[in-house]
């Protein structure tokens, strides 16, 4: 079995933001494998798919990306799971528009959802995917750039 959970924050606010990429990449592979990821399950929304015979479960954190590491842990708590079978997908303003970096582990490098996760699982032993956004050039508010479409 696998996870793959897709940072964001949930609401129609933040519904295609830059700081929703992970969200829509969650999106997307339920599409592509006919699922709905619309179960709750405690903290989170879920689906389940078969791909290639083995189980990978989506998950989107409800608890807003600030706090994604408490929606992750209660997941890892209720399955078998080790570190290296998860992949958190996420935004990243330091990477331009497009461009990916998949890591099997590493810090949090200024992502306050990653810190989160580190935070709550112990540790930085888990593999990520940062997806760029680009960062904003003219100084202003970070928050903005990733809350805007």
């Amino acid at each position: 079995m696998k996870l793959v959970a897709g940072l964001g924050n949930p609401g129609a606010r933040y519904r295609r933001t830059r700081h929703n990429v992970g969200f829509e990449v969650v999106d997307c592979l339920a599409a592509r494998w006919q699922v709905e990821c619309n179960r709750e399950r405690g903290r989170a929304l879920t689906a389940e798919a078969r791909v290639s015979g083995e189980k990978i479960v989506l998950l989107k954190p409800l608890t807003y990306m600030n706090r994604s590491g408490e929606s992750l842990r209660q997941a890892l708590d209720y399955s078998p799971l080790a570190l290296e079978d998860v992949l958190v997908v996420v935004d990243d303003v330091n990477l331009p528009l497009g461009r990916l970096r998949l890591r099997g582990d590493g810090s949090a490098g200024g992502h306050n959802g990653l810190r989160s996760i580190i935070s709550h699982l112990g540790s930085e032993d888990f593999p990520r995917l940062r997806i760029g956004v680009g960062a904003q050039m003219d100084g202003a508010d970070l928050t903005g750039h990733v809350l805007g479409a």
